[in-house]
């Protein structure tokens, strides 16, 4: 089971660490600005300190899936500085999301920040998600959950559920996508496309003449992967969901370092000596100590949804791809938009709003047109 220090620190803020030293991650643990996320922080900690004293259970049962865990402090001298002096922490099936990282293979020296998605609404996947999880080892692009809680401060509830990030802390993502395999009304806005890093959708990708170029091998495995997910969420009658791609530029990347490095350089006064690299304790070289990592290179173990480009592609690229945004049943009030968008647009027009049946096969033929 992953520490408690690891997981902490994986939905933290985005400080980076120069050293696996968890006994300063714990110092800094407390030291947010959001109240809030003080609060997430300290109770994951001492939730997962408490989880270290239970025993792992041979197998979960159907009560383990509606269990839970609450504290309250209610202490006009607690830490003031840093943590509101009354607040509750909830935490959701603790042993089941316990089983879920250690599925997931939450690894002890994963120091880039999770997903913490504030959310009202419920996360229903819990006992159809976790037998399929253990069914495919862990081996999956959806989303790796790995809690989910509820804190109140000032009387005031909010639900977050934390997942796995699926971008890395050290490859830099120069452009994304959210793609659907939808062509109405799917490219990205005037307003998205100020953003420093927009998303862009299905439309902006074609019409930019993007593709995704992986080995045979990386794409006989990413698609049986995905063949796999979107049956499992079909199933479920899921619907709405999207590949989210990130694209990491080697050769930009490296530019755009030396760059930095000769600004500091300037800056300080100091002259490279004729050689320019990544310092030994960089946090871009610390992934294993003992192992810097070469330019567009990562660890598998902790970018798990990494794939780098194959020999032939234009360019030296790494690339990040998940499926994202699974919790949408196909209920009534999007079967009501399905209606509406097919009198506006016409029953030929791929619209976003299907069935699942229809949504997980259309998905997955447009994803395989995308791989090169």
């Amino acid at each position: 089971m992953a520490s408690a220090s690891s997981i902490a620190a994986s939905i933290a803020s985005k400080t980076k660490t120069k050293k696996k030293h968890f006994v300063a991650q714990k110092v800094k643990l407390f030291r947010a600005s959001d109240p809030l996320l003080s609060v997430l922080m300290w109770g994951v900690n001492h939730s997962i300190n408490e989880l270290s004293h239970v025993q792992i259970p041979i197998m979960l049962m159907p009560d383990d899936f509606k269990a839970y865990s609450k504290i309250k402090v209610d202490n006009h001298l607690f830490n003031k500085e840093n943590m509101p002096s009354h607040f509750k922490f909830k935490e959701y099936c603790p042993l089941v999301f316990r089983n879920l990282r250690e599925r997931f293979d939450t690894v002890t020296n994963e120091d880039k920040p999770s997903n913490i998605t504030t959310t009202s609404g419920n996360i229903v996947l819990n006992e159809c998600h976790h037998p399929f999880i253990v069914e495919c080892h862990g081996n999956t692009l959806l989303p790796q959950f790995l809690g989910m809680y509820r804190l109140t401060v000032d009387g005031d509830e909010t639900y977050m559920i934390v997942t796995r990030n699926v971008f890395s802390h050290r490859l830099s993502v120069y452009k994304k996508y959210d793609l659907k395999g939808s062509t109405v009304a799917r490219e990205a806005s005037d307003k998205e496309k100020a953003k420093e890093l927009p998303t862009y959708k299905d439309n902006d990708f074609i019409n930019d003449g993007q593709k995704i170029y992986i080995d045979e091998e990386n794409k006989k495995m990413f698609l049986e992967k995905l063949r796999k997910d979107v049956e499992f969420l079909a199933q479920l009658k899921l619907m709405d969901y999207s590949l989210l791609v990130g694209i990491h530029d080697v050769e930009r990347s490296e530019q755009e370092e030396v760059e930095s490095e000769d600004n500091e350089a300037e800056e300080e006064g100091e002259s490279d000596g004729g050689g320019i690299g990544t310092p030994p304790d960089s946090p871009s070289n610390t992934l294993d100590s003992t192992k810097p990592l070469s330019p567009g290179e990562f660890d598998p173990a902790i970018d798990v949804y990494a794939i780098k480009s194959n020999d032939s592609a234009p360019r030296k690229e790494v690339y990040f791809m998940a499926v994202i945004d699974i919790l949408q049943h196909y209920d009534a009030k999007k079967k009501a938009a399905h209606a509406a968008k097919t009198v506006k647009h016409g029953a030929g027009a791929e619209i976003s709003t299907v069935n699942p049946e229809q949504y997980s096969k259309r998905f997955y033929d447009f994803i395989t047109t995308i791989l090169s």
